[in-house]
């Protein structure tokens, strides 16, 4: 069970980046923002041994969707003055406090976790792999048909006229 005091932490943080991806003016924020989300979200994850939903959400949508995202934003070049901004010494340090918090939360989450019992877990890997072919296999096969049709619509947006 995850300590109150912890969980209401992360939520409020969770929810304040929440509302920093809606309100922030600048995009690269609006990024950085949902980078703070993901995270507060995947400690959650944790939090409910929900341990390889968590350990997706960081490397799929933080480590490589939302880098895309951050990568597309800075390709833009909308604003310079704004990266520029962004490198000052006062956000270095709001980055690191930020940075020493999450490494603080997630050690108590570590502690709080408890030891290997060499049952299996219920956010493994074959709990969920049996859960999404068996009883979820269609809303499975639904969203992939999904992601497949987005894929044909980008690449047809994209592709030049001759």
């Amino acid at each position: 069970m995850i300590h109150p005091a912890l969980f209401y932490t992360v939520s409020a943080l969770t929810v304040a980046s929440a509302l920093g991806v809606i309100l922030a003016r600048r995009p690269i924020y609006a990024v950085l923002s949902l980078v703070l989300v993901l995270f507060g979200l995947s400690t959650l994850f944790v939090a409910l041994h929900a341990f390889f939903v968590a350990a997706i959400q960081i490397v799929v949508y933080a480590g490589a969707v939302l880098v895309l995202f951050l990568f597309v934003v800075m390709l833009l070049d909308m604003e310079p003055e704004a990266l520029l901004r962004a490198r000052n010494k006062t956000m270095m340090g709001v980055g690191i406090l930020f940075g020493l918090f999450f490494l603080g939360q997630l050690a108590a989450v570590a502690k709080a976790l408890p030891a290997a019992t060499g049952k299996p877990l219920p956010g493994t890997t074959a709990a969920i792999g049996k859960l999404l072919f068996t009883t979820y296999a269609l809303p499975f096969e639904a969203a992939s048909l999904l992601l497949l049709v987005g894929i044909i619509g980008a690449i047809v947006l994209a592709k030049k006229k001759l």
